[in-house]
């Protein structure tokens, strides 16, 4: 992992180093915190995070699905968020906000126990590689199912929930794949351990819908608003495993992983990249980079401290 000079924690802008938390924090012992993963691309226009207000706002709505209050507003996080990556001096970077119960009072019942809230920026290159994002990786159906809405909240971004994926990870990465699929509780797909999943058939994407236990991933919203400005049809249904191994393509979306193509999954081979997922990876990347003049409204822009204007 590669250190920035500064992150923001609970207003104030302190050293890598010291952005430390006590050992009895509730949310370590627990896992009660909420947390984003967001990006920031050195594009056409310079700097700018992508759909930053979006993530800032399911932020907001994780932490209300577990009772948490953030003492931030989503206005006040992303303005944190601006000034943090101007005073590290970074172009492209990953961002991740987290609030978490913290040190004060310990028990499962603990509402007095502070929120606190931490934001890192750091450099961070394809998550699954780019020879995946280039070629594709090998996936894996995990043995392990997608935690249960009867159980916790799949629509949160919670940080306990994912050990849940670490456990379908661990698994498939012993296995000698790059990624895991989960299936949900009934038996359908869901996503990858930390990706939204779509598989392409006859020309129309298909990807699993709301009720099968997925996180409403944002790229995977963007993914399919790109698609269907571009003349595809977009279809969330419910997918049974069996169709993942005959369909055309098969990819998955995220804000670490971008779109990354699935070449075979559980030894099936799906093939190369093909030209719906290329088509649909290059017009993503576009909008990430601001290439795309329709898309520049989901960009939050960021002046450098190099470009900046003098004081008076």
């Amino acid at each position: 992992m590669e250190q920035a000079e500064l992150i923001w924690k609970n207003g104030e802008f302190i050293p890598w180093e010291q952005a430390t938390v006590h050992v009895l924090s509730h949310g370590l012992h627990y896992g009660t915190g909420v947390f984003e993963g967001i990006r920031c691309y050195d594009g056409e226009q310079g700097p700018a995070i992508f759909r930053h207000r979006e993530h800032l706002e399911r932020l907001h709505r994780s932490a209300q699905l577990y009772y948490m209050e953030i003492p931030y507003t989503a206005d006040e996080l992303a303005t944190a968020t601006r000034e943090l990556i101007r005073r590290n001096n970074l172009g492209s970077c990953y961002i991740r906000p987290i609030a978490f119960r913290g040190y004060g009072e310990m028990g499962l019942y603990a509402q007095s126990a502070p929120i606190e809230v931490t934001i890192a920026v750091w450099p961070w290159g394809s998550y699954l590689g780019d020879e995946g994002k280039s070629h594709g990786i090998r996936a894996k159906v995990s043995s392990w199912r997608r935690i249960s809405p009867d159980s916790l909240i799949p629509h949160a971004k919670a940080s306990g929930q994912y050990l849940n994926s670490i456990l379908a990870k661990t698994e498939s990465a012993a296995a000698g794949y790059q990624e895991a699929i989960l299936l949900d509780e009934r038996g359908f797909v869901c996503e990858g351990s930390g990706e939204n999943i779509f598989m392409v058939v006859d020309g129309e994407l298909l990807t699993p819908p709301q009720s099968a236990s997925i996180l409403d991933g944002i790229s995977r919203d963007s993914v399919m608003q790109i698609a269907r400005d571009l003349g595809y049809e977009v279809r969330e249904r419910d997918i049974l495993r069996s169709e993942l191994y005959r369909a055309d393509e098969v990819f998955l979306t995220g804000t670490a992983a971008e779109l990354v193509p699935v070449r075979e999954i559980d030894d099936h081979p799906i093939g190369e990249p093909g030209p719906v997922t290329k088509r649909l990876q290059q017009a993503f990347e576009d909008a990430l980079y601001g290439r795309d003049s329709q898309y520049l409204r989901w960009l939050d822009p960021i002046t450098r401290i190099r470009d900046a204007a003098p004081a008076a």
